[in-house]
């Protein structure tokens, strides 16, 4: 499977867009850090037995290479205070505020320069040093027993397995928002949210992939899968999200506000993927399905983790109406089942090489492109443009409203 000759051109794509495995190091390095801080002794935290734990692209393994080089990762955490605090007896701003004295007193250990920023839901930290991260860190208290179990059940009621629901229901949390209602006072009704969970079950997605995943414990040299973190996964899945996230970013670079959002791209490929060990493969069955899965109903596509929450919601608001978010969606969609299909079925390395630069901002690797192409090509090049890109061509472009 590391033979080169084996890789499609997409494959190749999706693999220059990657992040280095020492960038995942640096990222878990960083959340540990802050972690072991909040835990210590003298700690406002620590007798609540603080967690901190990743969430998102980082946690699933699905995190590209900014554009610019001047661009920063988000690395976004969660901040679970796992005992002694519950909504009877904290309010969501007495949480906020406790784990934002510590994020303070670490900014000042770790001699960070800029200030702390509060955001709606967490605290930003800008961590910069030979790799610029935003540090989003949410505080989030366990979520009362009852409401996991109705999700729970919400989710049997879809149709996932009982072992599944059982065990991701388990990790919802309860987090902090400064626009809800209660923000300021005691009351039962929180935000609720389960990165965790989620990322448990994008892995259980991941793992229909068995033979793909033999072959990367036998290179690895691990008893089984989960010996790995999932970054080191590089399922077909994984690697369909990573290139779809980077062609909708290139897609969007002037109108960033009204792309289609990571979870919902995320979401429907996960829930297209059969176990296919080809990314090509993996690719053209996302985009044949990912139509059927997004309902005319609300909610148009569940949180699979909590089906009453639909992560197309903002659609229909009068914000997303105004930015055209659905429409845009389907617009990429339609953009993106047209550009694979081009640099699919081409054989010309320069034609796939100035593809590479202007849908996906990507530059790869011209002599893994030829193993990909299996014919001989020339070896004169265009010069790839810069991946600093204010206006590529996109003609597409001109019929985004917002």
């Amino acid at each position: 499977m590391d033979n080169q000759t084996d890789k499609t051109i997409i494959e190749v794509l999706a693999e220059s867009i990657d992040i280095p495995e020492s960038t995942y190091d640096k990222a878990e390095q960083r959340y540990k850090d802050l972690g072991k801080w909040l835990g210590r002794d003298g700690s406002v935290c620590a007798s609540h037995s603080p967690h901190v734990f990743p969430q998102g692209s980082f946690r699933l393994g699905t995190v590209v290479r900014p554009i610019s080089g001047e661009d920063e990762y988000d690395l976004d955490l969660a901040c679970e205070l796992q005992k002694g605090m519950a909504k009877s007896t904290h309010t969501q701003e007495q949480l906020k505020n406790l784990v934002g004295v510590e994020v303070e007193s670490y900014r000042n250990y770790r001699g960070i320069e800029d200030e702390k920023e509060e955001k709606h839901r967490c605290w930003r930290l800008l961590y910069g040093d030979d790799i610029k991260f935003h540090m989003d860190i949410i505080p989030c208290i366990p979520e009362e027993e009852q409401k996991r179990q109705n999700i729970r059940a919400a989710m049997t009621k879809q149709g996932s397995e009982e072992l599944l629901a059982e065990t991701v229901s388990a990790f919802t949390v309860a987090i902090t928002d400064d626009r809800h209602p209660h923000y300021r006072s005691l009351a039962d009704e929180w935000n609720i949210s389960n990165p965790e969970g989620y990322a448990r079950w994008f892995e259980f997605r991941t793992k229909l992939a068995q033979r793909f995943l033999e072959k990367r414990i036998l290179v690895a040299k691990a008893t089984n899968i989960d010996e790995l973190p999932t970054y080191r996964w590089k399922t077909p899945l994984q690697r369909c999200v990573q290139i779809l996230k980077r062609h909708r970013d290139v897609m969007f670079i002037e109108h960033l506000e009204a792309k289609p959002i990571s979870v919902i791209i995320t979401t429907l490929a996960a829930e297209a993927y059969e176990g296919e060990t080809n990314v090509d493969e993996t690719m053209r069955n996302i985009l044949r399905n990912i139509e059927s899965l997004v309902s005319r109903q609300s909610p148009r596509i569940p949180n699979p983790v909590n089906p009453a929450e639909d992560f197309a919601e903002k659609w229909g608001t009068r914000e997303g109406l105004s930015m055209r978010l659905e429409d845009n969606f389907w617009m990429w969609v339609e953009q993106a089942k047209t550009d694979f299909e081009i640099i699919k079925s081409s054989d010309n390395l320069q034609f796939i090489t100035q593809q590479a630069t202007e849908k996906f901002a990507a530059s790869p690797d011209v002599s893994i492109l030829k193993g990909a192409l299996g014919v001989a090509v020339p070896t004169i090049m265009v010069k790839p443009k810069s991946h600093n890109i204010t206006n590529p061509a996109k003609p597409w472009m001109n019929i985004v409203d917002v």
